[in-house]
C-alpha cells in the first residue's frame, strides 16, 4: 500500500549524511564518515547486500516484435510480478515487462511505426507512458488513462522525432511512484539516419546501463515508503554496485536514471575524461568533454568512454558524489575492469547533428514547484499552489505556437525537476545565466535544486490534446505535483 512518510523527517534526521539543504545536494566528500541517523522505516531491517563489485552487471534484454510486417514493428508484452534475484541467492518479488528486471530495452527506428499491446496480468490498473515521446494522447499513457487487471491495451508509437535515448514506464495516479520502484520501467532507443551514419562505438560496444537506488528489508524484499530516504543501495542494471569487463577500447554509454527520487553526479575514480554525446532528446550539435555528469531521476546521458588509455588490468570506477548516505553506501556505482586490447574503428566526430533554430516564442509561462518542508506528516506537493486535478486544465496552449516557461523550485531543502509530455525542449537559462554544452541539446526532462529557476523554449506543433507536465521525483508527482496542459 502507498504510504507518505515526512520529507523532513528523512532528511533533517540525518545528521550531515549527504543532507539536501538549500544550496542543493551536499557533495558526499562533506557527508559524515561514521555513518547514517536516518530512521529506518518501521519493521523493517535491510539484508546484508554483498560487497561491492562482487557481481557481474548484466546486459539489457532486447525485445523482439513479433511482427514486422506493414511497416511496422509489433510487440506483445505482458506486465507481471515475479521473483529476481538482485542479491545474490536471494529471491525478490518485482513487477516487470515480460518478466525482466530492469525492464528490457526496445530498439526503434525514426519513421518506422512501433505498436505495443500490453497484458496486465498484475492485480493493480496500470498504465504505460513513453517517456520523451511525441505521442497522440490516447497513446501517451497518462495518468487516469489505465487498463485493469486482466485487460489488454495497445500503444502506437508513430517515431516521428529524432533519434533519442527514451524509456517507457507505469504512469498510473497514486500508484506510478511504487510501480516504478518496483520495476515497472525499460529503455526505449530511437535510432535515426544522421546517428547511424556517425562512426560512433557500436554493437557490443553500445551499453545501455540503467541506474537507481533500492531499499531491502531483511528477506531480500524492497520496501516501498513514500519519500523514503533510506534507499541506499545502488543498483546498475538491476544488480547492486556490480563490475563490468570491457576491453581497451571506446564504448558508448546509454546512462538513463530510472530512480524515483535519487540524483546522481557520476565521475571516473581517477577524474578521467567522459565524452558526452547526447542528452533525453538525442545528439548534441557537438561532443562535450567533461570529468562528470549530473541526472536527476529520469534524465538520461549519453557518453564514450575511451578505455584505451588505460592498460589491462586496470579497474576504474564510477562513483557518485551526491548524497542522501555516505560514501561508503552510495558513492560507488560500478566498476570497470579493463580484461584485453580490442582494435577500434569508431570515433566521436567533431559535429555529431545540427539542430533547427528555435521560433520565436510568443508567449511566456511562469510555473512554481513546491511541497510542504515542516515537518508535517502528510507533507502535499504542489504545481503553482495547487495539488493535480485530473479535470483541472492548468495551460491552454495554441497549437504551433512557441513558448518561454519559467519554472522555480520555491522550496528552501527539497530538490525537484521538471518533465513535461508530448515535447523536448530547449533550456535557455539557468539562474539567469545561459545553461552549459551539456544542457544545451533537446531535453523533457530538467533538474530544478532548491532555489534554482529554469527557463525553457517548447514549440507544440506535433499533436492537440491533453497532456500532463510534472515532477519527476515520482513520489512527488503522486503526491499532487502534477498540472495539466491542453494543445488546441
Amino acid at each position: 500500500m502507498v504510504t507518505r512518510r515526512s520529507v523532513l523527517g528523512g532528511v533533517l534526521g540525518a545528521s550531515g549524511a549527504g543532507l539536501l539543504t538549500a544550496g542543493g545536494l551536499v557533495p558526499l566528500l562533506r557527508a559524515r564518515a561514521g555513518g547514517s541517523d536516518l530512521a529506518p522505516v518501521a519493521g523493517s531491517r535491510a539484508v546484508a547486500v554483498p560487497p561491492a563489485f562482487s557481481v557481474r552487471m548484466p546486459l539489457l534484454p532486447q525485445l523482439s516484435p513479433v511482427s514486422t510486417l506493414g511497416g511496422q514493428d509489433t510487440y506483445l508484452v505482458t506486465v507481471k510480478e515475479v521473483a529476481r534475484e538482485i542479491i545474490p541467492g536471494v529471491q525478490t518479488k518485482v513487477l516487470t515487462y515480460d518478466g525482466h528486471f530492469p525492464g528490457p530495452v526496445l530498439r526503434a527506428r525514426s519513421g518506422r511505426k512501433v505498436v505495443i499491446r500490453h497484458r496486465n496480468n498484475l492485480t493493480m490498473p496500470i498504465s504505460c507512458h513513453l517517456h520523451g515521446g511525441s505521442v497522440t494522447p490516447e497513446n501517451d499513457g497518462g495518468p487516469m488513462d489505465t487498463f485493469a487487471p486482466g485487460r489488454d491495451r495497445t500503444y502506437t508509437y508513430p517515431n516521428q522525432q529524432p533519434g533519442a535515448t527514451l524509456w517507457f514506464h507505469d504512469h498510473a495516479h497514486h500508484m506510478e511512484s511504487e510501480h516504478v520502484y518496483r520495476g515497472l520501467s525499460g529503455s526505449y532507443l530511437l535510432t535515426d539516419d544522421t546517428e547511424r551514419a556517425l562512426p560512433l562505438p557500436g554493437g557490443a560496444y553500445e551499453v545501455p546501463i540503467a541506474l537507481r537506488d533500492a531499499h531491502f528489508d531483511a528477506a531480500g524484499q524492497l520496501v516501498y515508503e513514500m519519500d523514503d530516504m533510506g534507499r541506499s543501495t545502488i543498483l546498475a542494471n538491476g544488480r547492486p554496485v556490480p563490475y563490468f569487463e570491457v576491453a581497451a577500447r571506446k564504448y558508448r554509454f546509454r546512462l538513463l536514471n530510472s530512480s524515483n527520487m535519487r540524483f546522481f553526479q557520476l565521475r571516473l575514480s581517477d577524474g578521467g575524461q567522459i565524452v558526452q554525446i547526447g542528452t533525453d532528446g538525442g545528439l548534441l550539435e557537438r561532443p562535450v568533454t567533461t570529468d562528470t555528469v549530473g541526472l536527476s531521476p529520469a534524465e538520461r546521458a549519453d557518453v564514450v568512454i575511451d578505455f584505451s588509455r588505460y592498460p589491462v588490468g586496470t579497474k576504474i570506477v564510477l562513483e557518485n558524489t551526491l548524497g542522501p548516505e555516505t560514501p561508503d553506501k552510495v558513492g560507488r556505482v560500478l566498476r570497470f575492469d579493463v580484461v584485453r586490447k580490442a582494435a577500434d574503428t569508431s570515433r566521436v566526430p567533431d559535429v555529431l547533428r545540427s539542430l533547427p533554430p528555435m521560433p520565436r516564442a510568443t508567449v511566456q509561462r511562469s510555473i512554481v514547484l513546491s511541497m510542504d518542508e515542516d515537518g508535517r506528516q502528510e507533507p502535499r506537493a504542489y504545481m503553482d499552489g495547487k495539488v493535480w486535478d485530473a479535470e483541472r486544465i492548468d495551460q491552454s496552449i495554441a497549437y504551433g505556437s512557441s513558448e518561454v516557461w519559467t519554472v522555480t523550485n520555491a522550496n528552501k531543502i527539497i530538490p525537484h525537476n521538471f518533465h513535461m509530455h508530448l515535447v523536448q525542449f530547449r533550456v535557455l537559462e539557468r539562474n539567469g545565466a545561459p545553461v552549459g554544452p551539456a544542457e544545451a541539446g533537446l531535453k523533457d526532462t530538467v533538474r530544478l535544486f532548491p532555489g534554482e529557476t529554469v527557463k525553457l523554449h517548447a514549440t507544440f506543433d506535433s499533436y492537440r490534446g491533453t497532456y500532463v507536465y510534472h515532477c519527476h521525483l515520482l513520489d512527488h508527482s503522486a503526491m499532487g505535483m502534477m498540472a495539466n496542459f491542453r494543445v488546441r
